[in-house]
């Protein structure tokens, strides 16, 4: 029995309530199926420029009333932006839950885009942008997207480029608004101390009354990848490397058996075999991780750690014999139940933070119209074969697929 309620709206919105009685808190917010990858070339950074934007004014409110609103009785306004999605959410005291989500309603779908603003805001995200280049540790997963996804949407900064921020108007924001925002393609998400009756009421005075808006989502699939090999000489003490590929979309039955490979890789436990085999035994690297993001029709697998640049190409031979590993050798029963264990484990405290807890439900249910339980997710990563996962590691690890950029000091 599933411990959360469903209400699809007439013009199409869902929302998604799991009431929690042992917090005080609320967290909610709108999860939007727009993201980066929606823009048209002349628009790259549009969408996380509108996030920005939703703060900085609609009819009813200016910047500092909607920065005021929650924070002057203790909660919390954020946003961000991703490939495939944009969020508006808030964290707030159960009693001002309806100030919460009458506030987002209302950055979400009445922002104005104050030309006074979009110039504030322009220089703030240029500087935004400059921090992330002078930190190579970020800039390189960005321009490892690019390599991977190259002359795709995929591939493109979230950020933008500075020619592109530089260029947007108060008519571009609202055009890319009415190009992408649907209202049966978002979902409002509630965990908290809010039981059924108030959540239906306040969806109904503040939701329900929403127009119906039909953009149609019309991303174009990638595909015709090539493993691509880039070296770039920056301003560095360390060097920095990227490796990866492409890999399994959302839908694909082989996604939660790659991402127990990708864990046992290179997860955020130390024991991961990367932090043992470059950390712990040679002391080559302060930190070293393996990501695998799934995306709509496609996936991102990556690797990424810095070194000293006399150990680079050691690094490398040993992240390569390590994927060889998984490809040659069966992990013993022993392994196999720690790896479930260890996964389970992570699983079962990532839903203990319930903020995080109410952004997922809103995430599975726009990407695969349900929300998997925690019960579920067990049983498959029980079902899961020591086999299967050879067979993954085989044609996910070839290293004749595998793109590389490297940080080289000057």
């Amino acid at each position: 029995m599933r411990d959360y309620e469903i209400y699809t709206l007439d013009n199409g919105i869902r929302v998604v309530h799991k009431e929690v009685s042992s917090t005080k808190i609320v967290h909610c917010g709108f999860i939007l199926n727009i993201g980066s990858r929606d823009e048209k070339n002349d628009q790259q950074g549009l969408a996380h420029f509108w996030e920005h934007m939703a703060f900085k004014g609609t009819t009813k409110r200016k910047a500092f009333h909607i920065i005021n609103r929650l924070e002057s009785v203790g909660g919390e306004l954020n946003a961000y932006t991703t490939k495939e999605k944009i969020c508006f959410y808030a964290s707030i005291l159960d009693n001002y839950f309806e100030k919460a989500l009458e506030l987002l309603t209302d950055i979400t779908f009445d922002s104005i885009f104050p030309e006074k603003q979009i110039e504030k805001e322009r220089g703030v995200i240029l500087e935004e942008m400059a921090m992330y280049h002078d930190a190579p540790e970020d800039a390189i997963q960005d321009e490892f997207d690019n390599l991977v996804f190259k002359d795709h949407p995929l591939g493109n900064n979230i950020l933008g480029t500075a020619e592109s921020v530089r260029s947007f108007q108060k008519q571009d924001f609202k055009q890319f608004i009415s190009e992408n925002i649907n209202t049966g393609q978002l979902i409002f998400s509630v965990v908290g101390n809010i039981n059924r009756k108030k959540i239906k009421r306040c969806i109904e005075k503040y939701l329900a009354t929403l127009p119906v808006r039909q953009a149609k989502l019309n991303r174009t699939p990638f595909g015709n990848y090539k493993a691509g090999h880039l070296t770039n000489t920056r301003e560095l003490t360390q060097s920095q490397c990227a490796i990866g590929r492409p890999a399994y979309p959302l839908k694909d039955e082989k996604r939660l058996p790659f991402f127990m490979l990708t864990n046992i890789l290179g997860g955020p436990g130390l024991n991961s075999r990367l932090n043992m085999a470059l950390r712990e035994k040679y002391g080559f690297v302060y930190s070293i991780e393996a990501n695998y993001s799934a995306y709509s029709d496609t996936g991102l697998f990556s690797i990424f750690f810095g070194t000293d640049p006399q150990q680079l190409d050691r690094s490398i031979k040993i992240v390569l014999k390590e994927l060889q590993k998984l490809k040659e050798k069966p992990l013993g029963s022993l392994q196999l139940h720690q790896a479930k264990e260890q996964l389970m484990g992570q699983l079962a405290m990532s839903e203990e933070n319930n903020a995080s807890l109410m952004l997922m439900m809103g995430r599975s249910l726009l990407d695969l119209n349900e929300i998997p339980s925690l019960e579920s997710i067990f049983e498959k990563i029980k079902e899961t074969r020591s086999g299967d996962l050879q067979d993954i590691a085989a044609e996910m690890f070839d290293e004749k697929q595998l793109s590389y950029l490297t940080y080289i000091p000057k």
